[in-house]
Order: structure tokens, then C-alpha cells, then sequence
């Protein structure tokens, strides 16, 4: 569906990617704002976040983002306290997360949907204090009162059930997973995040406009370039600003260097967690080498703060076009001796194969993006579908899978290890000669912007409302996993509880990236 089709009352055009998709913004009703999301749905649309706002004190405003055919449609629709907004999960169940967590943070809620459970908040906070309200006052501190959380109980002959975390074994982030299960196999998951909430999207409105990319860059460090890229292309286009065209071309690079990186460390940790350490030997092997020229190339093994408002902070000395040349003719040939070697190995493809199974269906049910969804058959991706410079010109091509399963989730990363190649390699070859960066006048009017990137676990989206003398009225960043962690509840229905580890990382969600 394009959004010219949907009558909206007097759109804004916020922004255009490269002539094929825009960005636009519109104010709606009530009316407005069911039937949009209820055409969007019917046409394969998409709903790529959902966020609230104050704008003075108690008025209120819940935006919607869509992903159309033709770009992003930005919804929103003036909310009060008592009567809240229409609910929006009956029609893309992926919303009713994001809703609860609006509520926690502002006192909206979603009138009509069938969960209101508290998501961030976990009793850290009273339920009648919402720290993005503008009344709340920031050096309020509480005590903990967490209570028993309703989880939904399977009842049943000899069901019972399996908590584990949220502190977890290893060094990752906290989450709580309630496995209902009949001996080891799993009937229901239930998950319960927010244990990693920072207090993000109020520390922005404390940070200067051309300093918040070093926010951004640390939501989520193994995604630092597709996050720092979003915030600096939301920037430019509220500012109107002009990249230039080697600063363009030199994230890209960035961005296609870390999806590689994070690639490999997952294709070795599968391996690690199907009993495979070899697996984790070598791909641990071959990520630190791409950390390592990362870090020699252009200062930072993760390449973090080498994106900012403007352009980029750091050039590519061209002894370093050589040497990232010779490191992905040798990264593609290793990687291809450890797919056949992955896919010769019988303990490995009885592990994978038909595991965690994520059918097309339950795909499109809760609009799974990014490698997950590609992996069962939901083909999106930002740089293909909605291409920014500079992917007009060096055209990526679609890696997807239609098995559904842990062995298509690891057949796309190798797929895509191979297409990031090529297009690195396209980069380094045709990289424009000139300036880095563009020197940007934040002292402009208040305006909005939005940026869209293709992160490596899916598209990172970021909405921006500067105040004046460049300052930030309202900063919102969506990860990707937002819609993917309600998949991986209906992938572990029938496998095994020790499955779950494996299946898991084939999804490799992010906990805090999307707490915020």
C-alpha cells in the first residue's frame, strides 16, 4: 500500500530516502488512526515502533510508524490519561509490548487490549509515577516493591514449570523465561524482560542534539553503527543537511563490517551450543581478526562514535583499503571451508534441522523483520526495499530462507557473511574522494526527523523532535527485537527444554537495546 492511498489529513513530508521512498508525518484522529493501521495491515504493511510523548504538560501524543511500499508513515494522534488511545495489538499483536511500556512511562494506556501488565517497570517505581512525564521529578528515588508477576499458568496432567533467570549462567544481560512443560517438552514460553531498563529516552532529553549519537551508539554495543547511523540520519533530516557522498559510502562500510562481525561470533556460538567447540574455536578466531583491523583501520574494535551528525568523525587511510581487501578474500574463503565442514558434521545438522521452527505464518502474525524473518521466508530488508544512499547505487541483494528453523537461521548468516563481502568490497572499490564531514547549524527551528538502517538483526528506527538551540524535545530508538521476541515463544512450542539455549541464539535477541 502506498501512503498517498490512505487520505490522510494534510501529511508532512518529513524526509526522502533516494526518490523511490519518503517519510511523512500526519496528525489523525481516532477514526484515522484504526483504519490506517487496520489498511496497513490488510496491504502488508508494517508497524515498526510505537512510542508516546508529553508535549506540555498533561498533553499528551502515542505515534504509530509504519513501513508502507513507499517509506514510512509517522502517525500521531493526541492522547489523554483518562480516556488513552485505541489499542492497536488486535491488529498487530507485535504493539502490545510496546504498549504496556508507553503506559509504564507516560500513564498512557491502549483502551480495549487485553494485556496491560506492567513491562518496565518491576517495582522500582509506584504504578502512579511515569518518569517520562514532565511533572515527574528527576531525583526522585524509591524503594523496590516488586510483586509476584501473573504469569499465565498451563494447567494440566503433569504439567509443571521451569523458571529460569532473569540472572543467567554466562555474561549476558537479565531475563526471565517460564517454560510450562509436559517431562521436556515445551508447551508454553513466557518471557519477562525489562530488567535492563537504563532510563534511554529521558537521558536524551538532557543531551545536546549533535552529541546524541554517543548515546545512541551505546543502546546496544554489538549494533553501535546501524543505532549511531539512525540517530545522525534523523538529525540530518530534521536540520535539512547534506552528507557527503565518502561519508556516505564510509558507513556503509561500517555497517557491512559489523554484520560480518556479529555473524561470525553467532556462527560459533550455534556451534558451541550444539556441543560443536571447534566451531567456536575458528569463529572466534576469524571475528577477533576482524575486530583487530577494525580497531587499526579506524580506532575502535566496534566501531563505536565513528558516526556523527554530519558525516564521520574518522577517514579510511587508503594503506587500510589494501589490507581490508586482503581480509575478505580471506575471511570468504575460511568461512566457506567452515560451512562445508558445518554441514558435513551429522551432531550439528541434527541439531539444527527442524529446530525452533518459526513458521511463515507466525512470522507475518507478529511482522518479524530482519534475519530471523528472512530465515522463514518474510523477505524485508531497508537496504533493498527502501534503499538509502548509499545502497541506491551498490544495490545489496536479498539473503532469505524458507525452512524456518535453526538451520536456515545459520544458512542466512553464512549467506549474508558472503553478501557483506561483496558489498564491502564494492565500497572500498568505488569510495568517492572528498570531505567526511559536513559542519551542521543546529540553530533552527524546532522540526522532526527519522532514520531507518538496516541493522544486523533487523532495521533500527529512530524518531527525533528537536526543541531550540539545539537541544532534544523527544529522541525514540526501536530495535528489531521488539517484534522478534514474541516469535521466539511460539518457536520452542514442541522441542525440548534443552533445546532452548540453541534455538535461542539462532535468534540472538537484544535485551537492553530494546528496554531502553
Amino acid at each position: 500500500m502506498r501512503i498517498e492511498a490512505l487520505e490522510l489529513p494534510n501529511p508532512i513530508r518529513l524526509s526522502t530516502f533516494t526518490g523511490r521512498s519518503s517519510a511523512f508525518l500526519a496528525r489523525v484522529d481516532s477514526d484515522t488512526w484504526s483504519r490506517t493501521a487496520r489498511a496497513a495491515r490488510e496491504n502488508g504493511g508494517r508497524l515498526i515502533s510505537l512510542w508516546g510523548a508529553e508535549e506540555t504538560t498533561g498533553t499528551f501524543v502515542i505515534s504509530a510508524a509504519y513501513a508502507l511500499e513507499d517509506g514510512i508513515l509517522w502517525l500521531q494522534l493526541p492522547a489523554g490519561q483518562e480516556e488513552g488511545y485505541p489499542d492497536l495489538s488486535a491488529i498487530f499483536p507485535c504493539a502490545i509490548r510496546m504498549q504496556r511500556a508507553v503506559h509504564d512511562l507516560l500513564g498512557l494506556h491502549a483502551s480495549g487490549a487485553s494485556d496491560t501488565r506492567p513491562w518496565l517497570n518491576h517495582g522500582n517505581w509506584p504504578a502512579s509515577y511515569h518518569p517520562l512525564q514532565k511533572r515527574s521529578a528527576e531525583t526522585e528515588r524509591f524503594e523496590s516493591e516488586e510483586t509476584n508477576y501473573p504469569f499465565v499458568p498451563v494447567a494440566g496432567d503433569g504439567v509443571h514449570e521451569i523458571a529460569v533467570g532473569p540472572i543467567h549462567a554466562g555474561v549476558i544481560e537479565p531475563g526471565h523465561f517460564r517454560f510450562s512443560v509436559v517431562g521436556e517438552k515445551v508447551l508454553r514460553l513466557e518471557q519477562r524482560l525489562g530488567y535492563a531498563h537504563r532510563g534511554v529516552e529521558k537521558l536524551f532529553e538532557q543531551t545536546p542534539l549533535l552529541l546524541g549519537h554517543r548515546l545512541a551508539g551505546r543502546i546496544a554495543g554489538d549494533t553501535t553503527v546501524a543505532f549511531s547511523w539512525a540517530y545522525c540520519m534523523a538529525v540530518e533530516r530534521a536540520l535539512d543537511a547534506r552528507i557527503p557522498p565518502r561519508a556516505q559510502w564510509l558507513r556503509a562500510l561500517l555497517l557491512e563490517r559489523e554484520r560480518i562481525a556479529n555473524h561470525l561470533g553467532d556462527l560459533g556460538a550455534l556451534g558451541n551450543d550444539a556441543g560443536f567447540a571447534y566451531g567456536l574455536a575458528q569463529f572466534s578466531r576469524l571475528k577477533e581478526d576482524w575486530l583487530r583491523l577494525n580497531d587499526r583501520a579506524f580506532g575502535h574494535r566496534f566501531l563505536m562514535d565513528r558516526i556523527v551528525p554530519g558525516g564521520m568523525s574518522t577517514d579510511l587511510d587508503a594503506r587500510f583499503v589494501t589490507a581490508m581487501l586482503t581480509q575478505c578474500d580471506q575471511i570468504d574463503t575460511q568461512v566457506r571451508v567452515m560451512q562445508r565442514i558445518y554441514e558435513d558434521q551429522s551432531g550439528l545438522q541434527d541439531r539444527f534441522a527442524g529446530s525452533g521452527i518459526l513458521s511463515a505464518k507466525v512470522a507475518e502474525h507478529f511482522s518479524v523483520c530482519g534475519l530471523v524473518g528472512r530465515a522463514s521466508g518474510r523477505k524485508t530488508d531497508v537496504r533493498i526495499d527502501h534503499p538509502y544512499a548509499p545502497y541506491h547505487e551498490v544495490q545489496a541483494l536479498m539473503v532469505s530462507d524458507g525452512r524456518g528453523d535453526v538451520a536456515a537461521r545459520v544458512a542466512i548468516r553464512f549467506g549474508e557473511i558472503y553478501e557483506s563481502i561483496r558489498l564491502i568490497q564494492t565500497l572500498l572499490a568505488g569510495l568517492p574522494a572528498g570531505d567526511i564531514v559536513t559542519l551542521l547549524d543546529h540553530d533552527q527551528p524546532p522540526s522532526r526527523g527519522v532514520g531507518w538502517i538496516e541493522g544486523w538483526r533487523g532495521d533500527v528506527f529512530v524518531a527525533l523532535e528537536t526543541g531550540a538551540n539545539g537541544t532534544i524535545s523527544r529522541c525514540h530508538c526501536h530495535d528489531p527485537s521488539w517484534q522478534n521476541w514474541p516469535a521466539l515463544e511460539h518457536a520452542i512450542i514442541g522441542n525440548i527444554v534443552p533445546d532452548f539455549p540453541l534455538i535461542n541464539k539462532s535468534f540472538n535477541l537484544n535485551y537492553a537495546g530494546h528496554d531502553l
